[in-house]
């Protein structure tokens, strides 16, 4: 079913803090497989493929995430790379929509847009498809369409919507959706128990439908000096000026589209839908979207459980093991343990603020950490070095780099290794190792048909990860690391 005109507009710059620590700044939560084999960004692409063609879908994502999301969607690289849209710093929803509907607007006059966040949960399929159909009809006649959820709770973390039930907006005799009468804040638990027994209200879901000419006028009408800025980034982001354009959109307003727009204008209209959704917004969402055992318990990993009840367990190599918990979270990670009750789940978001005020490592990334070419695990680090283990996949190598402030010692522990050391290229097999000196070119590539694994200690007086200069790179990433 691909209707025509139709592109999907994914936001995936989030940092998903309310579920620290298996979510982190750098690995979000739409890059984790929390339910399934697919994780949350990997199933919203597959959901829009049921309306459209890969080469139609548009992210907007954050810089340090753009190159573990295409790494995600490595099976559709080909059609999605050049719709990656990576924001030089975060400005919440009004900018990065924008930004995408200019885009849009010079390949397709007539486009429409479906928007999206990346980690939402969302069943049936079809169910979905049927409110894009809808939602479509009513964005042709220039309104800007929302889609609203029946609440079945007294929700205090989602925004809710007041449409105008007594005005419905029907074609051929089929009611598709309503009027808005007003957008509300998250309200407190009062107001919500209040909103939830009126039947009036729907909770709002964060996806969008319409034409991106009528958000782009009505962006225009409702915050000009933002529209105006837009239309400059626009300009730098057509251009090899990376520069320009960083600066640029650092400048936007930071607002949301709800806010900036959504609450201001006079085209919004609510389609009231009857598939299952989820933003899975905190660890006590998760008994929403994954079964609970007879004790109501949602229990994931290496648990041994004696007596919990109503708890969300989550392990990953240790063993955890629990006893007559009631109402808890715990969520086990090889750096970082949570454990708080599920009334308190909100405030994990807190925990990330105090890491960063520390600018501790455990708020930014895992101690493994995803790359193009395979992966790498901080073993141990201290004052002067750090130890990593490495694995590069069959076929795959590393940008040809080189670091200012640090020295590399490898040694194979499973595969065949082959490095480029300034002029000298040779192969290195298990048990052999290979000394890098600072400020060398170097390379490491694996010629062979399995996953090559090396141990790497690092020796210098600084070791991040911004200290690597890229000559050459297979991914097209930037010459300097970004960290």
């Amino acid at each position: 079913m691909h209707i025509p005109h139709l592109h999907g507009v994914i936001l995936a710059g989030g940092s998903g803090t309310r579920f620290w620590p298996l979510s982190r700044e750098r690995f979000p939560k739409q890059l984790l497989n929390i339910l399934g084999e697919e994780t949350l960004i990997q199933q919203t692409v597959r959901r829009l493929l049921g309306c459209m063609t890969a080469d139609r879908i548009w992210i907007v994502t954050n810089h340090r995430q753009a190159e573990s999301i295409q790494w995600q969607l490595a099976a559709w690289n080909d059609q999605l790379s050049p719709h990656i849209v990576a924001e030089p710093e975060g400005r919440n929803t009004a900018p990065a929509i924008g930004l995408a509907a200019l885009r849009l607007l010079q390949e397709d006059p007539d486009a429409i847009m479906v928007v999206l966040p990346a980690d939402h949960v969302i069943t049936p399929q079809r169910k979905f498809h049927h409110a894009v159909v809808a939602g479509t009809t009513l964005a042709q006649a220039d309104y800007l369409v929302t889609f609203g959820v029946r609440p079945t709770r007294p929700e205090t973390g989602y925004g809710y919507i007041q449409p105008s039930l007594k005005h419905p907006l029907s074609k051929a005799g089929r009611i598709l959706g309503y009027r808005v009468t007003r957008f509300v804040e998250k309200p407190d638990s009062r107001t919500a128990r209040r909103y939830l027994r009126s039947g009036r209200y729907f909770w709002n879901s964060g996806m969008f439908v319409w034409k991106a000419r009528t958000i782009v006028e009505e962006l225009q009408r409702h915050k000009p000096a933002l529209f105006r800025a837009l239309q400059r980034v626009v300009a730098y982001s057509r251009s090899s000026d990376t520069g320009a354009f960083a600066r640029a959109y650092r400048k936007l307003e930071a607002v949301s589209i709800d806010y900036g727009v959504m609450e201001r204008s006079e085209k919004t209209a609510m389609i009231p839908v009857d598939f299952t959704w989820s933003d899975v917004g905190s660890w006590a969402s998760l008994p929403e979207v994954m079964p609970c055992d007879r004790a109501g318990n949602v229990m994931s990993g290496n648990i041994i459980d004696l007596g919990s009840t109503n708890s969300v367990l989550f392990g990953q190599q240790r063993i955890v093991a629990t006893i007559g918990l009631a109402d808890m979270i715990v969520v086990d990670t090889p750096d970082a343990t949570l454990v708080c009750p599920k009334d308190r789940a909100q405030d994990v978001k807190k925990v990330v603020e105090a890491l960063r005020a520390r600018n501790a490592q455990e708020h930014r990334e895992h101690r493994t950490v995803y790359r193009p070419w395979g992966s790498y695990t901080i073993l141990e680090e201290a004052s002067g070095y750090k130890v990593k283990r490495i694995t590069v996949n069959p076929g795959k190598r590393l940008s040809l780099q080189l670091h200012h402030r640090r020295s590399e010692h490898w040694v194979v522990i499973a595969g065949r290794a082959r490095v480029t050391r300034g002029e000298e290229i040779f192969d290195l097999h298990p048990g052999q190792s290979t000394a890098i000196p600072r400020e060398t070119p170097h390379r490491l590539e694996n010629p062979g048909d399995q996953i090559l694994e090396i141990v790497e200690v690092q020796n210098g007086n600084y070791l991040g990860e911004d200290d690597i200069v890229r000559l050459h790179d297979d991914f097209g990433r930037p010459p300097q690391q970004l960290g």
